[in-house]
């Protein structure tokens, strides 16, 4: 019964980690890689914030999405996928406090979330079901 737990929580995880990975990867190079113009169409709040910041959370994102899915793929240092979900829960908790900053309240729903996602794929990957290195 437990090694079927473990099975469904190894699972489970790894859908966690591939939905929040695809989602990141996607933000992330949209904001490392538009022009602010394009940004703006769907995120009204870059117009007001210094592009250098838009593209270190784009990159931040970036490699936050990558971190979720290589290290755990490859076997190689799988304790860096545990780092990335702490790196994007970081990114969000950071993100609602900007939000919440600007009288965004409804953008905040979203990053709770994600951060509760990426809390759960560190602690699940850190706790329950860690990955062995090779």
């Amino acid at each position: 019964m437990e090694q079927k737990k473990n099975k469904a929580m190894h699972i489970t995880l790894w859908i966690a980690q591939g939905l929040l990975a695809a989602m990141f990867i996607m933000a992330g190079f949209m904001k490392a890689t538009q022009p602010v113009d394009a940004l703006a169409e769907s995120l009204v709040w870059v117009t007001s914030t210094p592009l250098g910041l838009v593209r270190f959370i784009g990159v931040s994102e970036l490699l936050g999405g990558i971190g979720l899915l290589l290290p755990a793929i490859l076997r190689i240092k799988p304790f860096l996928t545990i780092w990335a979900a702490l790196g994007i829960g970081a990114i969000m908790l950071l993100a609602a406090i900007f939000h919440g900053s600007r009288g965004e309240f409804e953008a905040i729903g979203f990053n709770v979330i994600m951060l509760a996602v990426a809390l759960f794929i560190a602690w699940g990957r850190s706790k329950k079901t860690p990955i062995a290195a090779k």
